[in-house]
């Protein structure tokens, strides 16, 4: 007999749902995770009173009603939203681009104005059929605005020229004819009072969770436990990347504590000059309304991932969607393991969708 009906490899957002509604339906699961702790990307720890995200901004937003009824669960939600700002060289604009950053821009005070004003730098750069981000993004918003405030931002973040980028990437880029700052627009937003951490512990209460245990040294042995595994670790990894390693890319963080209750007055600001070396500043407290008389700020760096790097964000272009599906061959195939997450899947998810597609898996599975 087998100790547990689940072994679940990845102590994060879709292991999480998943551990939580297979004890709802009588289930006994084993969690397991390679780092010291819960929550995986979403982990926020405190520091100065402050929660930090270890792993980079985590802003929760969705328009799946289901979803945030689900997640209030476990947190209780504040009402941040996310308005990001961009410094060009000391130039501040807001993001999404919007009308504040169309007056700030050109001067422009109508969405008339401000139209009329794209069409003739797009005119003037002769697009028609957009080939390559550059050209999808100046037929977007215009010239001056690429060229200040995405051409230097995107090619630190993908450590590729803009003209090698695909067109589709900017293609989910919010731009707006009115002066809303509201980057998701989404019907829910915010973040748990108290940080990811405790939401996250909260859906694996009463689930044992085994911390610093690394799956793929140990499979055998920690398969000889369950009756299936769900694994939200690198699909390619899991394989041994008999096929070739997909591309991520990673990301590093400075953080540092400072002495002063207020560093850049937003969580969140862009660096969109190719000089700067890191894409943003985070600025912790200003995600929970902070009054504490310190601040804890990240600086971001962007990477090319290699093995033993952290993997963030799959570079879905044509060779590593084909080289993908050849391992969704082989994941498809393999008896009594479930593939998921971002990683076990190869898709940048945000939070909801990866909430929305372990509700769906373990919905089917228990049934």
């Amino acid at each position: 007999m087998k100790q547990y009906d689940y072994l679940i490899v990845g102590a994060g957002l879709y292991g999480a749902v998943f551990a939580h509604e297979a004890k709802k339906a009588g289930k006994k699961c084993l969690v397991i995770d390679k780092r010291s702790h819960i929550a995986g990307n979403i982990y926020t720890e405190p520091v100065e009173g402050i929660n930090v995200h270890r792993y980079g901004a985590h802003i929760f937003h969705t328009n799946n009603k289901a979803v945030w009824q689900y997640v209030n669960q476990f947190a209780e939600f504040n009402r941040y939203t996310n308005s990001p700002v961009a410094n060009y060289h000391g130039e501040i604009y807001n993001l999404p681009f919007n009308m504040n950053t169309f007056n700030k821009m050109w001067g422009v005070v109508t969405p008339a104005e401000a139209k009329a004003k794209i069409e003739q730098q797009k005119a003037e750069a002769g697009i028609t059929d957009p080939q390559n981000l550059e050209e999808q993004a100046i037929s977007l918003v215009g010239t001056d605005i690429y060229e200040k405030l995405i051409k230097g931002y995107t090619g630190k973040q993908w450590g590729r020229p803009c003209t090698e980028l695909p067109a589709f990437i900017i293609k989910r880029l919010p731009v707006r004819f009115t002066y809303d700052d509201n980057y998701f627009n989404a019907l829910y937003q915010g973040i748990p009072n108290g940080g990811y951490t405790a939401m996250v512990e909260k859906m694996l209460d009463g689930t044992e969770v085994r911390l610093n245990m690394d799956y793929l040294a140990d499979r055998d042995a920690l398969n000889a436990l369950a009756e299936k595994v769900v694994y939200t670790g690198p699909v390619d990894a899991y394989f041994d990347y008999k096929l070739g390693a997909l591309q991520y890319r990673s990301v590093h963080f400075e953080t540092e504590v400072l002495d002063t209750d207020n560093y850049q007055g937003n969580a969140v600001v862009n660096y969109t000059d190719a000089e700067t070396p890191y894409t943003r500043i985070i600025e912790h407290k200003h995600f929970e309304f902070g009054t504490q008389p310190k601040t804890v700020i990240s600086r971001e760096y962007s990477a090319e991932w290699k093995k033993g790097d952290e993997p963030y964000y799959p570079v879905n272009d044509e060779k590593n969607g084909a080289l993908y599906a050849a391992y969704k061959k082989l994941a498809d195939a393999e008896p009594g393991v479930i593939f998921g997450g971002r990683l076990g899947e190869y898709k940048y998810y945000d939070m909801d969708k990866v909430i929305e597609v372990a509700l769906d898996v373990a919905a089917k599975e228990l049934a």
